[in-house]
């Protein structure tokens, strides 16, 4: 694979962020926390008729971006902030950019900063990523 330092990751999309997987995710998690599964509880916190995502559903569609791009053995470090929830309904778009390209161990490594877009609002997780670069 021909990779250069600012080459932009494939785009990966989640149209609608499924309130019924927040609701699995909690269940398979035992969260208790209301916010993934009583849109009643998250209206009185002044985010509208939602339920929240959990931080690893957020991360795993940056996870499945990097899987689609490089394979799914290639995550060699991921670093993430989360600074903002993500809503059932909202339509993510997984997005990165390569910052480095580098040797290590006999590996051909790409350095990435790795983000969620969502139309209006700053990224509500944003971090980075070292993959393997495959031949």
């Amino acid at each position: 694979m021909n990779v250069a330092v600012g080459d932009q990751i494939p785009d990966w999309v989640m149209e609608s962020v499924s309130a019924a997987r927040m609701r699995t995710m909690a269940a398979i998690l035992r969260d208790p926390n209301p916010v993934h599964w009583d849109a009643r509880v998250v209206e009185r916190i002044g985010f509208g008729r939602h339920t929240i995502n959990q931080g690893p559903l957020g991360l795993s569609y940056m996870i499945n971006m990097l899987h689609a791009w490089t394979g799914p053995r290639s995550i060699r470090r991921i670093f993430m902030r989360f600074p903002l929830v993500v809503l059932d309904g909202d339509r993510i778009t997984a997005r990165g950019r390569v910052t480095a390209i580098r040797e290590d161990n006999g590996e051909r490594l790409a350095d990435c900063d790795i983000w969620l877009h969502r139309d209006g609002s700053e990224p509500p997780l944003a971090g980075s990523a070292t993959v393997v670069v495959p031949d």
